[in-house]
């Protein structure tokens, strides 16, 4: 038994903790063990803290749980179980990983062990089958004896004897046949399911060849339409590119934009978004008639004009940024940077050993990579950081609210045309950007954990406003298309109002990974609170449909303040642009389809709050990169070095020269694997020892419990650009 915080209201309440095969899982009363689990953390990648002498805080991804135990002592015990089980879940998982390439042998050895146990069994139940034959017999024979000596002429006590002998052989004779009868059930009953396994064996077997055999096919398939594509004469690329987006758009339709993976868990998901249809109002007539509006929900339309100041600087500047940008004095950037090589790849050889496996156990080669680690690409959604610096300006909660909103679509802009995979940081690798001179802000990146794989993020800006987040990426390959789960919240906090928001990340998915063009789809609700004035904002992201009216890529959303009453409607597509437009009335329309009543806002004429850049001249050759991401990967002097420029495959990549950079990516890995099994053995020798072992503490992040979600979070702590005033960085590991 252990105590589980459930909320505020109830506080931590008793329930049932069973630790098995690395997995913990809990259940409110011993009872529902039989049928109804409460809740499971896989070990093997989670994190176990302690915050004082008998609590334990146990965080995986987004899933934090909060335990106190009865004393010091019992604390310790759990403590330590957990951290085994957590080292030999580990060494399972990377054994069999490490595997994964012998999968034909250890199948053909898992077939013959199988075979044998099967034959084993036999032979035990033939054998215990003449044991029953052999009791039977020697039963009767007993039986027959007894009688016999009954009816001998014997003295009267030796007649009570033998009669008290028969009756202890009846009762055995009894006992016997309810044990042959026993075993004869379950002899007949091990037959049926021994019959049941193997035909469910030969059925899975049978499954599998016809699923490599089909994906063979298409790998075939795909690569005889790329030779054939490559020698059709006076096709131009961009006539292919469309027709190929268009089939392969064709072919998701059937309900592959919406599937989600089933062993995943999303806590970020909200209730169906209300339906709602949205009337523009005339400014004029509501100017005349303003002060008649009824109902809780009217609005002012005084104040939209008040409001157009703001609004209309970020209209402006949606359009005209470069040129203001061109204004400021600023270090001269790249521009440009090697086009992208035209390597062939045989993906079969790659992709038959994928399926159902999480994609950070894929060793992939740097063909499906772009020259940018992860943690560039999470500096790459403050593209638009200027959306933040009028936020700031912002007197009204809930119309900051909408530059927030616009914020958190505009940093999907980029990954339109983006299909290809960022690099896996490494353990400790670090990224910063700093732009405080030319553009307000510094950010900086570390990787703050390798399995499961994390990164750290904080921003700070000197015009207002500071940003920071903790992302896990899961991810998984399914044969068709690969689904992309950012875990973990998002916050933001303004200084001078301290408004502080908090949203998640939505569900990318990875279209026609084996035959087609690659395309990308963003699919799921965001939610955004500002957990000061409990302002909301819902937006949901539509997922693209072949039969959908809807314009693509659409996103849609409701500003509300505290007590739910509706002031903005959100529109827009997350790959060009948001506008707002402020509610003026709201009334209830008619009942759709689903049952659903529908919300009719009346609204005035909607405001660009966000339009996408242009991406640079020659940018399909540049691996479709914006003018901010060009600039990312650009050599910089007094960096640490661990950051992401200093990365020596990825700079090879880069250059061209992708065979020499796939041999620095497997020894950069290999380098990797081997300092996680020294620690994992330096984890075990000390917990053999009973010593605790805090195995890898980030450099510039430290976990903390978060106060407004409750969740475990690395918060930077400090120190990382006085180290670079100073150019000390003995502290930073040889990772490179």
């Amino acid at each position: 038994w252990l105590f589980k915080w459930t909320n505020y209201l109830k506080g931590y309440q008793r329930r049932w903790f069973v630790l098995s095969n690395g997995l913990l899982s809990y259940y409110r009363t011993q009872a529902e063990m039989a049928h109804t689990c409460r809740g499971t953390i896989n070990l093997s990648t989670a994190h176990i803290d302690t915050e004082d002498s008998c609590n334990i805080v146990l965080s995986n991804g987004g899933r934090t749980y909060h335990l106190k135990a009865n004393s010091e002592v019992e604390r310790q015990r759990w403590v330590t179980a957990l951290e085994l089980a957590k080292a030999k879940a580990i060494r399972m998982r990377n054994n069999q990983s490490d595997d994964s390439g012998d999968e034909e042998p250890a199948s053909q050895s898992d077939k013959s062990e199988l075979h044998g146990t099967l034959k084993t069994l036999s032979s035990k139940l033939e054998d215990l089958s003449t044991c029953n034959d052999l009791i039977a017999k020697h039963g009767a024979a007993l039986q027959r004896s007894l009688s016999e000596l009954e009816n001998l002429k014997l003295p009267a006590e030796s007649g009570e004897k033998i009669k008290a002998v028969n009756e202890r052989a009846t009762l055995f004779r009894i006992t016997s046949n309810a044990m042959i009868n026993a075993c004869r059930d379950f002899l007949d009953l091990a037959e049926t399911h021994s019959r049941k396994w193997q035909r469910a064996l030969q059925h899975e077997r049978e499954q599998r060849i016809r699923l490599e055999e089909t994906i063979e096919q298409l790998a075939k398939q795909h690569n005889s339409l790329e030779r054939a594509c490559r020698g059709a004469p006076g096709l131009s690329s961009t006539s292919t590119g469309i027709a190929s987006t268009t089939k392969g758009s064709v072919q998701s339709a059937k309900g592959e934009a919406s599937d989600e993976d089933e062993e995943t868990e999303y806590f970020d998901a909200m209730e169906d978004a209300p339906t709602f249809i949205t009337v523009t109002a005339d400014p004029k007539h509501h100017r005349r008639s303003g002060s008649n509006l009824s109902g809780a929900s009217e609005g002012h339309p005084e104040d939209w004009n008040l409001e157009d100041s703001v609004f209309e600087s970020s209209n402006q500047s949606s359009y005209n940024e470069s040129t203001c940008k061109d204004l400021l004095p600023k270090k001269r950037r790249r521009t440009r940077i090697p086009d992208k090589p035209n390597y062939s790849l045989n993906l079969w050889s790659i992709m038959k050993n994928c399926i159902g496996k999480e994609l950070s156990k894929i060793p992939m080669p740097v063909n499906f990579n772009e020259p940018l680690s992860m943690l560039q690409r999470l500096t790459e959604d403050l593209e638009y950081h200027e959306l933040l610096d009028k936020a700031v300006k912002c007197e009204s909660s809930t119309e900051q609210m909408c530059f927030v909103a616009a914020f958190s679509v505009s940093s999907y802009s980029t990954t339109v045309h983006r299909t290809a995979k960022p690099f896996n940081p490494l353990l400790g690798e670090t990224y910063e950007l700093d732009r405080l001179e030319e553009l307000g802000f510094r950010s900086l990146c570390e990787q703050v954990s390798h399995h499961p794989p994390a990164a750290a993020h904080h921003v700070y800006s000197k015009r207002g406003w500071t940003l920071w987040q903790e992302i896990t990426i899961a991810s998984k390959f399914r044969g068709k298309y690969l689904s992309i789960m950012p875990l973990g919240a998002i916050h933001l906090e303004f200084h001078s109002s301290g408004n502080h928001y908090v949203w998640r990340k939505v569900t990318s998915t990875v279209h026609n990974i084996i035959v087609g063009k690659l395309w990308i789809d963003q699919s799921g609700e965001i939610e955004i609170v500002n957990h000061k004035s409990k302002d909301k904002c819902q937006l949901k992201f539509t997922p693209y449909s072949y039969f959908s009216r809807d314009v693509p890529r659409k996103v849609t959303g409701v500003v509300s303040d505290a007590d739910g009453k509706a002031h903005y409607v959100m529109s827009g597509t997350w790959d060009e642009k948001m506008e707002c437009s402020k509610i003026v009335q709201s009334s209830h329309g008619s009942t759709s389809t689903e049952g659903k009543q529908k919300t009719v806002y009346q609204t005035l004429s909607p405001k660009v709050l966000w339009k996408k850049y242009p991406l640079p001249e020659n940018a399909e050759n540049m691996y479709f990169f914006s003018d901010l991401a060009l600039t990312l990967n650009e050599p910089e002097e007094r960096v640490a070095p661990t950051d992401s420029r200093l990365r020596p495959d990825q700079r090879l990549m880069e250059s061209g020269r992708w065979d020499e950079a796939n041999v620095e990516k497997q020894r950069l890995e290999e380098k990797q694997r081997a300092v996680r099994r020294r620690r994992e053995a330096e984890a075990v020798e000390a917990l053999e020892e009973g010593k605790d072992y805090e195995g890898y503490i980030p450099l510039w992040f430290e976990r903390k419990v978060d106060a407004v979600t409750g969740e475990l979070i690395c918060v930077y702590k400090g120190g990382y650009w006085e180290a670079k005033d100073k150019q000390d960085w003995t502290m930073c590991p040889d990772i490179f």
